[in-house]
């Protein structure tokens, strides 16, 4: 199961980053992707990335804004985000490719583990 963490509240404009460790199994071995859900909200991608080739994705909201990261050694996956606005509000999830596929769809990860929150103030 993959856990994530490091959500808090902060400024609109600010930055914050989030990690993402797994128990039990090592991350390099497959796609992560990172993953939000607001209120009222269908779970969206945010960021995946390739375990083989290392490509990336981003949801257009955030392109240039986050950054999806790992450290191998430490079984840890980042999502650094900047430049944060109160839309960014939500619940952040983490998560690996179950089924294959180019896309960042929720319904192909899975080791849901609890999200962490995170709100931004205007």
């Amino acid at each position: 199961q993959l856990q994530a963490f490091g959500g808090g509240t902060v400024q609109a404009g600010g930055s914050l980053r989030l990690s993402c460790t797994a128990t039990g199994f090592r991350l390099n071995r497959y796609a992560i992707g990172w993953f939000r859900q607001a209120p009222g909200v269908e779970r969206k991608g945010v960021s995946c990335e390739g375990a083989v080739d290392g490509s990336t994705y981003y949801g257009d909201s955030v392109k240039g804004r986050f950054t999806i990261s790992r450290d191998n050694a430490k079984n840890t996956v980042y999502l650094q985000m900047n430049s944060l606005k109160p839309e960014d509000t939500a619940v952040y999830y983490c998560a690996h490719r179950v089924y294959p596929g180019g896309y960042c769809s929720p319904e192909d990860f899975g080791s849901w583990g609890q999200g962490t929150q995170l709100t931004v103030s205007s």
